[in-house]
């Protein structure tokens, strides 16, 4: 059967000048995986925006003395980087994401409700996909389809594909889940940084009530330590909340993000079901009633 209304060799979505790494001259990441480089370019530029405005705009508020003015300064500073690197993955991922979505609204398979797809009709789909697309492979719901399709014209059994979109679909779960292991590292790493930046404030301010004891000085000056103490005390537990709100930070955008994903490959197995695997079994139909008539 022909495939009518066949797009004349125009490109609808082509990853090359739409993928956002890509426009930027940097190289992509597969699917909705990120260029780690380029993210941290972004964490890199957005940190020293951050201390510019606390220096010279917001020099006297309580978040530049947490960050600028406290003994332990590098651990906030190491606790802001690698939050603005998680933040701009995770921004980046969401761009590429909604990138693939759009392979959702390409027609690549004829609506009519009499046509079947065959081997004979696979390559039909194949040049429809390839004259909507630059590079199917980049795409999550294109590459199942091309190796689908592919796998159809040259084999034509049907048993094969479904299981081929069976396999694709679970390697595509597991690089999602993949995509995201640095992330969960940074979330992990991110609490101990401001854990470390509170037990250092704690030894400094402990440190310094000893000295105090040792050289035998009268209750006035104790007064005076034990209030210096309980000052760093506070100062120190700051790294602790720094490094716990940043983490609660990225950990409720990854999730967000996660879930929106996984609605992506549902909707791609949604898609495949519906006109791929739904028309597959009109072919096993007009097989089997072939298969009986010439029993007979």
């Amino acid at each position: 059967m022909s495939l009518a209304n066949e797009p004349k060799n125009e490109v609808i979505l082509s990853w090359h000048r739409m993928d956002p790494e890509q426009c930027l001259g940097f190289k992509g990441g597969k699917y909705t995986d990120v260029n780690h480089l380029l993210a941290l370019g972004f964490a890199l530029l957005v940190t020293g925006l951050f201390y510019a405005v606390l220096i010279f705009l917001a020099r006297a508020t309580l978040l530049a003395t947490m960050f600028l003015d406290r003994s332990s300064k590098l651990i906030p500073f190491l606790i802001f980087i690698l939050s603005a690197w998680s933040l701009a993955i995770l921004a980046l991922k969401w761009m590429k994401l909604r990138l693939q979505r759009k392979a959702l609204f390409l027609d690549l398979v004829p609506s009519s409700h009499d046509f079947v797809l065959a081997p004979a009709t696979a390559p039909g789909i194949l040049s429809r996909m390839y004259a909507c697309v630059d590079d199917p492979k980049h795409f999550v719901l294109l590459n199942r389809i091309e190796r689908a399709m592919s796998n159809l014209k040259n084999i034509g059994r049907v048993s094969d594909m479904t299981e081929m979109l069976h396999a694709q679909s679970q390697n595509d779960e597991d690089h999602l889940e993949s995509s995201y292991t640095i992330i969960r590292g940074f979330i992990w790493g991110i609490p101990v940084l401001g854990f470390i930046g509170t037990v250092l404030g704690l030894a400094k301010a402990m440190s310094g009530f000893g000295e105090t004891l040792r050289a035998g000085t009268d209750v006035y000056q104790l007064t005076e330590s034990l209030k210096q103490i309980t000052g760093g005390l506070s100062t120190a537990f700051e790294a602790t909340l720094i490094g716990l709100v940043s983490a609660l930070t990225i950990q409720l955008t990854l999730t967000s993000l996660k879930k929106r994903e996984e609605g992506f490959l549902d909707d791609c197995k949604e898609y495949c079901h519906a006109n791929i695997v739904s028309r597959l079994r009109l072919i096993q139909l007009d097989d089997s009633i072939a298969s009986g008539e010439a029993n007979r």
